[in-house]
């Protein structure tokens, strides 16, 4: 059985966008990371987005085609280009981006049966907020930027009771974190 995996970028203070809606804090400036997260989503099979996440990702539909990037952006747009993509939205008419199907609401039913499949991910705090509160959540993992932004999109939603266990750590030249803890049941 696979895993449902909350992963996102946040700040040390636990935000995954400031007070203005600016995130990432330096994530292109950081290679070894880039390479990381590349490496990271290889075993996903399914990321599942809300609207706002996905309309941000779908930038790597064509992000290997950008002339001048570097090799770690080709490598990543690759490697989520192979993946099967879910959009939760009741306003989205159209993807553009292969592999990627509109859902109109959060099943946690069918999120369970995706499970039997391999890997998944949960990409927003919005939608890994219904995932939490359904219990689907097998492992938690930030990437803790090395940044203080004092407000904005909370990674973890209030009233969230998890009880974890550290499985991995990995940490970067210029000040990144990526923490991988197992939701204990």
């Amino acid at each position: 059985m696979g895993r449902l995996i909350y992963s996102m970028l946040t700040s040390l203070d636990g935000y995954t966008a400031d007070a203005d809606g600016a995130f990432g804090w330096g994530i292109e400036e950081d290679p070894e990371l880039h390479r990381a997260m590349e490496e990271f989503g290889r075993d996903v099979g399914t990321y599942l987005y809300g609207r706002r996440m996905y309309e941000t990702m779908v930038f790597w539909e064509t992000a290997d085609a950008l002339p001048g990037e570097p090799a770690e952006v080709a490598e990543f747009a690759k490697t989520w280009q192979a993946a099967d993509k879910i959009v939760y939205s009741r306003t989205l008419d159209e993807v553009s981006s292969a592999r990627t199907r509109i859902e109109r609401a959060f099943d946690a039913d069918a999120v369970r049966a995706l499970k039997e499949s391999g890997d998944l991910t949960v990409d927003g705090p919005g939608l890994a907020s219904a995932a939490l509160a359904a219990g689907l959540v097998d492992e938690v993992a930030p990437v803790v930027m090395p940044v203080v932004v004092g407000g904005g999109t909370r990674f973890l939603p209030d009233g969230v009771r998890l009880d974890l266990e550290l499985v991995g750590e990995r940490r970067f030249a210029r000040g990144a974190v990526h923490l991988r803890y197992r939701v204990r049941r």
